[in-house]
């Protein structure tokens, strides 16, 4: 079905006959013999056979075979027996490591099924995504892949990741509506692209092309990829060439002088067949082979599968190592530390309403929530959700509409300098109102100072409503400021040492992340980085390629996020 962008969602329910309330089991099954299950084009399984003649296809080992072969001529079958047992040993070494580590990873790719939520026969369930059929309705929240091309009939505060189509870095904001026929793929609000995923907010759509109907799909068929030549293979494939040309140069070069003075053809022919043969490192590929069979074997001691041994060798050159921070370089266990007003001083109704705030959020689980439940438990049985404004990157905040009785009150909690733009006021742990320009200098020197110590630093404000039962971005506004809450993930004992061992073995760490770059300095100084440089996400923004790497200041520690922009944010850490 083409341009269904164009088509109203009821209008398109019927076209598909399928309706809101999803497919039934039968329809589901009946479809899929249909259309055929939701998979790309299926990888062509590497067999046994073609692993093995692609063990001998590098040009020394052509070289050896020739060797062989002149060594036969020569009625040296001793050699040629010794040199094509080395060939023959060292193939079947490459074979078995590549062979064992294919079929390794068959089978972890079989144990992993990708699953979504859709509506069928009349409720929500969860289904393997290969399974999807046109017509089922599927449910999406953030953190979820997009399983299917499919088309909004519900969505709020939407937003998309489809750089893997677009190119886009920044998600896209998706709604529910109708577009011309003629807008470009990267346009298309109302349209979701199977291989994306949601960055935030929920919404329900309806299938309309699964795999290769699909625009990733038609993708995938146009690309013939094959994996790339490692630096070690390519140095060794020329290698082999240029040993070919220097020994067909020698070869050539001393039966033209034997040939000139005189000896015999015959006999200036195969002393020259015989140089060659001496010249060809005959142990060369079963050196290669034993020593990355042996480096695969070290690498499987440490839980590391070596699917292709001669990528081992890029490994080992590596000289920069780019690191995300949070559950990488820190335990990844957030602890709630302090609850504090602007003024600094301790506010247990800055923790009751972050507690509100976190308990009803309904996004995917994230630490920080986890965090702030587990700290103390609350009793919030009185307070009931009505509605919630999710995290997006454009706002960095998350809001939550709750009511006890007739009274009805919106929380929101994120990043500080996006929870104090919508502030007009403050509240004082003595339960005092002052204007929010008396105190954001305050506010900001706090976050300052924490982000020093390493903390993360989070604002929590609310505002109270009357009979309001829905919500939505517009009504963050004429906020009160309530405090403050810090939190702490410590770096993990051994990161220090293994930042020393990689210092030693010449590979220079970076780290990218999405936090506070104050936070991003103290972790760096705790693990040995040192003061270093910084980059934010601004800075980078405006440098090209070839400024980047002449700054200085990309020499220690990068981030991606930029503090001007809030990269504090409720609950969900965006990082590289």
């Amino acid at each position: 079905m083409s341009k269904y962008w164009s088509i109203r969602p009821e209008d398109l329910l019927d076209l598909l006959h399928t309706s809101t309330a999803g497919l039934t089991s039968d329809e589901a099954s009946q479809r899929l013999r249909t259309y055929g299950r939701n998979v790309l084009a299926p990888a062509k399984r590497a067999t046994w056979p073609r692993i093995l003649i692609a063990q001998y296809g590098s040009p020394i080992v052509l070289i050896l075979i020739f060797a062989a072969a002149i060594s036969v001529f020569l009625h040296d079958r001793t050699d040629a027996s010794i040199i094509l047992l080395i060939i023959v040993v060292s193939g079947l070494l490459g074979f078995w490591q590549e062979f064992r580590a294919t079929d390794a990873v068959r089978r972890l790719l079989d144990l992993v099924q990708v699953k979504t939520t859709v509506l069928r026969d009349g409720h929500e369930m969860q289904v393997v995504a290969g399974d999807i059929a046109p017509g089922d309705v599927v449910i999406l929240s953030a953190g979820t892949n997009v399983p299917a091309d499919c088309l909004l009939v519900e969505a709020k505060n939407l937003y998309v990741n489809e750089g893997v189509l677009t190119g886009e870095s920044y998600p896209a904001e998706k709604a529910v509506g109708l577009l011309p026929e003629e807008t470009p793929l990267a346009q298309r609000r109302n349209v979701l692209f199977m291989g994306t995923n949601v960055a935030s907010g929920i919404g329900r759509a309806i299938v309309v092309h699964t795999g290769k109907q699909t625009e990733f799909g038609k993708i995938s068929e146009r690309l013939q990829t094959r994996a790339p030549e490692t630096e070690f293979e390519r140095g060794l494939r020329r290698f082999g060439y240029y040993l070919m040309e220097v020994t067909l140069l020698l070869v050539v070069v001393i039966f033209a002088v034997n040939t000139y003075l005189s000896r015999p053809v015959l006999e200036a022919f195969l002393f020259s067949l015989a140089l060659a043969v001496g010249l060809t490192p005959q142990l060369l590929p079963a050196i290669v082979s034993v020593n990355l069979a042996q480096g695969a074997r070290e690498m499987a001691k440490e839980k590391v599968i070596v699917k292709r041994p001669s990528s081992m060798e890029n490994f080992g050159s590596m000289n920069v190592l780019c690191s995300d921070k949070t559950g990488t370089l820190t335990e990844g266990h957030v602890n709630l530390e302090a609850f504090i007003d602007a003024n600094g001083h301790k506010s247990d109704k800055v923790l009751f309403h972050a507690y509100l705030n976190s308990s009803f959020e309904s996004g995917f689980a994230n630490p920080i929530d986890e965090a702030i439940r587990a700290y103390r438990q609350l009793d919030i049985a009185g307070f009931a959700k009505l509605d919630e404004v999710p995290y997006d990157f454009v706002r960095k905040r998350l809001s939550i509409l709750v009511s006890k009785g007739d009274e009805r009150m919106i929380v929101t909690k994120g990043a500080v300098t996006n929870v104090l733009e919508i502030c007009s006021a403050a509240e004082l742990c003595d339960g005092t109102n002052v204007e929010i320009s008396a105190v954001r200098k305050q506010v900001e020197r706090l976050l300052e100072e924490f982000g020093e110590t390493g903390l993360r630093v989070l604002a929590v404000a609310y505002r109270h409503f009357d009979g309001q039962k829905k919500t939505a971005k517009d009504y963050e506004s004429a906020m009160t400021f309530l405090g403050l809450l810090t939190l702490s993930d410590p770096a993990k004992e051994d990161v220090a040492r293994t930042v020393k061992e990689l210092s030693k073995l010449g590979v220079s760490l970076k780290i990218v992340t999405g936090d506070n770059k104050h936070v991003a300095v103290h972790l760096g100084k705790q693990i040995g980085i040192g003061e270093g440089g910084l980059l934010t996400g601004a800075e980078l923004r405006k440098m090209n390629d070839e400024a980047l790497l002449q700054s200085r200041q990309g020499e220690h520690l990068r981030r991606g996020g930029a503090e001007s922009e809030g990269a504090d944010h409720s609950g969900i850490e965006k990082s590289g």
